[in-house]
């Protein structure tokens, strides 16, 4: 492994693997999450490598930038959401179901009020829109990391509808946006603001969602 002039930044890496190095990662970006929300993206390697209780070498072993490190940290809020028990029991249902509508629905629901409950995932999004112009690095970051990365759990359900002719979706990428459009937008602009949609549109805009996300999708 090589390093920096100043001997402490790797400049190549091999990407640590096993039990031991799967909690430190975590221990990294839990950290690293609680030190860009405090302080912004200019909090150093060096006290999120303290937060999490390795040394700064272990922290660019696992990521090789800050850069990358905050993209894990965004990455890994967006499917947050995703992750509770009761989206990941929604969506796993999605290509079992006999009724596809009401299938959508209630994964729909699952998600979006994981999304809405999520105060830090507001937070997480407000940082990235403010720094992001202080440092275009990030930009460029975010860029390699597409819509079904963020959301595997999405695509994947969506592609084996398609594979199961239940759906024709020639563009799962497209697909993946425009569901995350009908449904999860909505709350993330209006939440910007400072305004809540209320539960009654809440229900209005998930229904009327899958039903044009199905409609156009159908078979």
């Amino acid at each position: 492994m090589s390093t920096k002039s100043d001997g402490t930044e790797p400049t190549t890496r091999t990407l640590p693997t096993g039990a031991r190095a799967e909690r430190k990662r975590e221990a990294i970006v839990t950290a690293a999450r609680t030190l860009f929300l405090r302080d912004g993206f200019g909090v150093g390697m060096d006290a999120i490598a303290a937060e999490a209780g390795v040394s700064k070498v272990t922290v660019y072993n696992h990521f090789g930038s800050k850069e990358a490190l905050f993209t894990a940290v965004i990455a890994g809020a967006l499917d947050e959401p995703l992750g509770a028990s009761s989206s990941v029991a929604a969506l796993d249902g999605l290509t079992r179901a006999d009724d596809l509508r009401e299938a959508f629905l209630s994964a729909a629901r699952a998600w979006v009020d994981a999304v809405r409950t999520d105060q830090d995932m507001s937070a997480l999004r407000q940082l990235v829109a403010r720094e992001i112009h202080r440092f275009p690095s990030l930009g460029k970051a975010w860029e390699h990391h597409g819509p079904e990365s963020h959301h595997p759990a999405v695509a994947g359900a969506l592609r084996e509808l398609a594979e199961q002719g239940r759906l024709a979706i020639p563009d799962t990428e497209a697909a993946v946006i425009q569901l995350y459009s009908l449904l999860v937008f909505p709350h993330l602009v209006f939440g910007a603001y400072g305004t809540e949609i209320s539960d009654d549109l809440t229900e209005r805009l998930i229904v009327t969602g899958v039903d044009m996300f199905l409609g156009y999708y159908a078979v």
